[in-house]
């Protein structure tokens, strides 16, 4: 059996064992053997414990050896100490997937994780597969399989169109318990708990092929394994199927203690954020917003573009709910001639027929009006999306059920009810009828944002690192901050632009790169141990005569020493000067999550300050990195403000692209590298200093025979927060 057979086991069993079966059903181990008879499990049920010859009616056997077959899958409720025993007579007796409720491992300290290390080894020795421990379970409604003991499945579970995996148990119920309140039926939903086995990514990605699940969604508090999550998004890309999370911790992340400004701006949540943007995930702030997302992602019509139409009783609200759409990238686009034309006939002369188009009250005297008007909007080419806003009219709701039904069969767009203070009756029979009806109107636009963004994702084929790239990698590599005249040609042979650099070991060694160039130089000093050379002076600039070379050497020298005393000092670097009107940042860090991943920001020596940066996972293509720079916030100054001249945006997205797939090569290695400054001007981006520090982690795929570091000489977690 694989391990895919395996989960598939897990999640769809013909049989299941319950371990430490109760005859007491409310309690935690006798639940899931109540919900599995009251809910119509049409598979075979198995209890064991020797306290009891039957249970409900059911053989019970005396312990795991005595089970008539191998089950395939055993719910585990008994106590911590007594799992790794259960765990192991289930592997013998043929068992090849567990559901572990108990508590008291990794998340009660050390020797809780030793424990449930000891459960994952045997676990694996047997080839079964774990979800848990310290997990309330899961429920596949489709089947009927109820391998949990969560207080949502005491109520109504009817299965749906949405596959719901939660990291936490009790908020997962609460997010499950609100989908139901909504109308939203969850097909699958599942606890991880600790993942000591089996994680987030790889149980979504065993349920999300089932044909009967349109959207994913996910509530997460931590990922240790980015590349797997990257694989899931992908995955529901191939399928459509889009994916929604909810990941907490957002201010909490700390920075790495790092030698570049790419290693401090890398927090945990601003890579994540930006990682699962690049690969189409869509994230929700909490839980709320999550279940908006769903409703309007279940519902079966796509949006084909970002435009929104808007329909409402109320210009004021009206107004808001266009301002939000600004804010959230939806077009509020003017309504074509044609359009307009169709609802000067039907509009009262006090209305408004532009977008958002304001019907008044006059529909509830002419309940045409509404239907027309909004079928006209919706019949708009700019228009993908539509929302209509009223508020009570309890006295009405046959006639706006029958009108909003009337509309959602003339059009093949996706349209939302914003009915404030809706009558519940409504809202029962909206929901009945698959019409999507939000309470606000902001929420209304940002789960239409949300739909607009799903269809306007690009869907990338996964992108391998450029096989020249990968050949040009050198070999003869070490730890540490690499030399600057070393790290310059490597990134110009990969294509990025760099400056021309050379090392001076004294003053005439100074004096004589100067003649050869030919110009002004600038000289910056040369230290391991040094990686922001203008923090202690160690920059000077526009030098162009012999003696102002000679003195700008001692001084540097000087300063370092004074400055740092133990740094290493390898000499002056001379470069000449570089031609620019704008300071970017560019940079690459092996992030511990998602590994290698390149920032590009605006500010130069103040980009900590502004910490206006866009990150992305390495490597990607020139139009991922145009969206790269669409996200500056001070993009515009691109474009050239205040009579200076804007830069070629290809340009920079060709040096960020070619950088990617050299950083991603580099990955085994590079642990950092900042180009700060690179500045831009009428020749292009050049990068006119460099940090590059490596770090070697595990062997190098490239060179199998190479010995990786051993595990002490890497940093510690300690070492690396600050």
């Amino acid at each position: 059996m694989t391990r895919a057979d395996a989960i598939h086991g897990l999640i769809h069993p013909r049989s299941i064992a319950i371990v430490g079966a109760s005859a007491e059903l409310s309690k935690i181990n006798g639940r899931p053997l109540k919900f599995l008879l009251e809910k119509g499990y049409a598979g075979r049920i198995l209890p064991v414990n020797p306290k009891y010859p039957q249970i409900a009616g059911l053989p019970c056997s005396p312990d795991i050896a005595s089970l008539p077959e191998a089950a395939d899958l055993a719910i585990v409720a008994v106590p911590a100490r007594e799992v790794l025993a259960s765990i192991d007579a289930l592997g013998r007796r043929g068992v090849r997937a567990a559901v572990v409720f108990s508590s008291g491992f990794g998340e009660t300290g050390p020797e809780g994780l030793q424990l449930e290390q000891a459960v994952v080894d045997c676990a694996r020795r047997h080839g079964m597969v774990l979800c848990g421990p310290n997990c309330l379970g899961f429920v596949n409604a489709f089947d009927k399989v109820y391998a949990t003991f969560s207080q949502y499945a005491d109520g109504e579970t009817g299965p749906g169109p949405i596959a719901f995996v939660t990291q936490s148990g009790a908020f997962g119920t609460a997010i499950a318990a609100l989908a139901r309140q909504r109308g939203l039926g969850l097909g699958y939903f599942i606890n991880t708990g600790n993942q000591a086995d089996l994680d987030f990514s790889e149980l979504m990605d065993s349920v999300i092929d089932d044909p009967r699940i349109r959207v994913a969604a996910g509530y997460l508090e931590g990922l240790e394994d980015g590349a797997a999550l990257i694989r899931l998004a992908q995955r529901c890309q191939a399928l459509g199927k889009p994916l929604v999370l909810t990941k907490v911790g957002r201010m909490a992340s700390g920075q790495r203690a790092a030698a570049s400004h790419t290693g401090a701006l890398a927090v945990a949540d601003t890579v994540f954020d930006a990682v699962i943007r690049q690969y189409g995930v869509l994230r929700a702030r909490n839980e709320e917003q999550m279940l908006d997302m769903l409703q309007a992602l279940a519902q079966p019509r796509p949006a084909r573009g970002n435009g929104l139409g808007i329909a409402t009783q109320s210009g004021g609200a009206g107004v808001m709910m266009a301002d939000r759409a600004e804010e959230v990238g939806l077009s509020m686009p003017e309504l074509g001639e044609a359009t307009r034309a169709r609802l000067a006939e039907v509009m009262p002369a006090f209305g408004s027929a532009g977008n958002p188009v304001d019907v008044t009250g006059q529909f509830v005297a002419r309940p045409e009006l509404l239907t027309e008007s909004v079928v006209a909007l919706l019949g708009d080419p700019a228009v993908h999306i539509g929302i209509v806003w009223l508020q009570l009219m309890t006295a009405h709701v046959d006639t706006l059920v029958r009108i909003f039904c009337e509309i959602r069969d003339r059009s093949d767009k996706p349209f939302f009810v914003c009915w404030v203070a809706a009558p519940a009756e409504a809202l029962r029979r909206l929901n009945a009828e698959g019409i999507v009806v939000f309470s606000a109107g902001e929420r209304a636009v940002e789960a239409a944002a949300a739909l607009a963004r799903h269809g306007q994702f690009r869907r990338r084929l996964p992108l391998a690192v450029d096989a020249a790239v990968l050949a040009g990698v050198p070999r003869d590599l070490h730890d540490g901050v690499q030399p600057s005249v070393q790290a310059t040609a490597w990134l110009s042979a990969a294509g990025v632009p760099m400056a021309p650099v050379a090392l001076a070991r004294d003053e005439d060694d100074a004096v004589a790169l100067w003649r050869a160039i030919g110009s002004a130089v600038a000289l910056k000093i040369e230290s391991p141990d040094i990686t922001h050379k203008t923090e202690v002076g160690g920059v000077v600039l526009k030098l162009n005569d012999e003696a102002g070379v000679r003195a700008a050497h001692r001084d540097l020298l000087a300063r370092a020493s004074l400055a740092a005393p133990a740094a290493r000092l390898d000499g002056v670097l001379v470069q000449r000067m570089s031609a620019g009107h704008l300071e970017l940042v560019v940079g690459a860090q092996r992030d511990p999550v998602f590994g290698m991943v390149v920032m590009v920001g605006l500010g130069g020596v103040l980009v900590e300050v502004l910490k206006d940066v866009s990150f992305r996972h390495a490597p990607f293509d020139t139009d991922e990195a145009l969206a790269m720079l669409a996200e500056l916030r001070m993009g515009a100054v691109l474009d050239g403000v205040r009579g200076q001249p804007g830069v070629d945006r290809a340009q920079l997205a060709g040096l960020l692209s070619r950088l990617s797939h050299w950083v991603a090569a580099m990955q085994p290695w590079l642990a950092e590298l900042d180009l700060n400054p690179v500045l831009v001007g009428a020749s292009g981006p050049q990068g006119v200093d460099c940090v590059m520090v490596f770090r070697q982690q595990g062997e190098d795929p490239r060179f199998p025979s190479r010995p990786a570091l051993p595990a002490s000489s890497l940093p510690t977690r300690q070492e690396t927060d600050r």
